[in-house]
């Protein structure tokens, strides 16, 4: 169907759309512009684990009274508890980052540059699947508008990433191979977001626990990866400002177009 398709590719949209900057730009962005994005994206992230994943969790599992919690945090818990394990078995370097992190590994440093966005891309994708297939299982506390929202706070905070991690990969190839590695990094948004569906579908009643799941995950990644980049360097208020700017933008996505 038309809507579920362009859902989960309008994320990719966005890492494509911001990986194309580096044909526009001839230099490598500053340290506090980079700051600045990384907050922004932690912003979306965080706003987008709460009102689009944790809520309606807790709304869809109403039926357990007061222990509606309970597939929220069960699902957080198990989210987190899975990134951590990608971030020890999948060798990734993080921007600015001198040593690569997970299993030693011979890979080129822009490869794992790109695996350290595509292990922040997983949850991602994870988080779009999961409220669609929550509006395909006809999930009254989802509807389609508030998964096209998310699609689209995804996509917003993916384009500034796309850009991030293609214009360091500039210095060590071709402008055109730059590109085709930051697109690269996103293609497993979709990937992602496409098993999410398929696996809620096999287990219908698990999707308040999938929500969770998801935002575990992502909140993982805020943690871990963006608040460190946006605090990264000399003192600076850049990168909190931008969070608040990031975070109160989708939550009026959320609550206006949701």
């Amino acid at each position: 169907m038309p809507q579920l398709l362009s859902g989960l590719l309008i994320p990719f949209l966005g890492t494509t759309l911001g990986a194309a900057c580096v044909f526009l730009l001839r230099r490598e962005i500053s340290q506090s512009i980079e700051r600045a994005l990384a907050g922004f994206a932690a912003g979306v992230m965080v706003a987008a684990s709460v009102f689009s994943l944790i809520i309606p969790s807790i709304e869809a599992s109403a039926h357990m009274g007061a222990l509606s919690f309970v597939p929220a945090v069960v699902g957080f818990w198990i989210g987190t508890l899975f990134l951590l394990l990608l971030d020890h078995v999948m060798p990734h370097l993080h921007m600015r980052a001198t040593a690569a992190e997970g299993p030693r590994t011979k890979l080129h440093r822009s490869t794992l540059l790109v695996l350290a966005v595509t292990l922040h891309n997983i949850p991602e994708g994870m988080a779009v699947g999961v409220v669609f297939a929550g509006w395909l299982t006809g999930n009254t506390a989802i509807t389609l508008a508030a998964a096209m929202t998310l699609s689209i706070g995804i996509a917003i905070q993916n384009f500034p990433e796309g850009l991030i991690v293609s214009l360091p990969l500039r210095s060590a190839g071709s402008r055109g191979r730059a590109f085709l590695l930051g697109m690269g990094s996103g293609a497993v948004e979709p990937i992602a977001a496409a098993l999410t569906i398929a696996l809620s579908e096999l287990a219908v009643p698990a999707l308040p626990y999938l929500l969770g799941f998801a935002a575990g995950a992502m909140v993982y990644v805020v943690v871990e990866e963006l608040i460190p980049q946006m605090s990264e360097g000399e003192h600076s208020n850049i990168g909190v400002v931008l969070f608040a700017v990031g975070f109160t933008l989708m939550m009026i996505l959320d609550v206006a177009l949701g």
